[in-house]
């Protein structure tokens, strides 16, 4: 079935916030804790948090929030939009897929998106992934995301993360 691609919209938070409590329990458990990843979530993922957000996205020019579906079930989705402290680059804050479908292209196609969503808008894209995060980690090296930096995460003060940028 083919994969469709749209504007996310704020009837979607609860959907959203399922891919991404999926996602980050899948991931993120090892390395994190079951019990950290479930506070995250809760924090980063409150439903009206999340509809403001979308809303928000879908309303500005430099910020893209996309939903991806098959069949109307949705699968995948991604946030980008401006870096805090860098007007010429665009922060990927969030990507996400559930992962009963990681390495079926979901991800890949929303990433593909939200870079010809932002190309003119941003000279970069930038993210920080957990170094220990394997799946994420090879998913930005497959798309070509050059790494720049280690540093530690906020989430954990012994945890990791790698930054990396590419050309819009």
């Amino acid at each position: 079935m083919p994969l469709d691609v749209r504007c996310a919209v704020p009837d979607d938070a609860a959907a959203i916030r399922e891919i991404a409590r999926k996602s980050w329990h899948a991931a993120y458990d090892p390395i994190l804790g079951e019990e950290t990843v479930t506070e995250t979530i809760n924090q980063w993922y409150a439903l009206e948090n999340l509809k403001a957000s979308i809303a928000e996205s879908h309303a500005r020019e430099d910020a893209v929030c996309l939903i991806a579906e098959e069949a109307d079930e949705p699968v995948g989705f991604v946030h980008a939009g401006p870096h805090r402290d860098r007007p010429a680059v665009a922060s990927l804050n969030r990507i996400y897929v559930r992962p009963d479908r990681w390495g079926e292209g979901s991800g890949t196609a929303l990433l593909e998106h939200v870079q010809d969503s932002l190309r003119g808008e941003y000279d970069r894209l930038y993210l920080a992934v957990l170094a220990d995060n394997e799946v994420g980690v090879s998913f930005y090296e497959s798309a070509s995301f050059k790494r720049i930096r280690t540093q530690d995460s906020d989430l954990k003060p012994e945890v990791k993360e790698y930054v990396y940028t590419k050309p819009l």
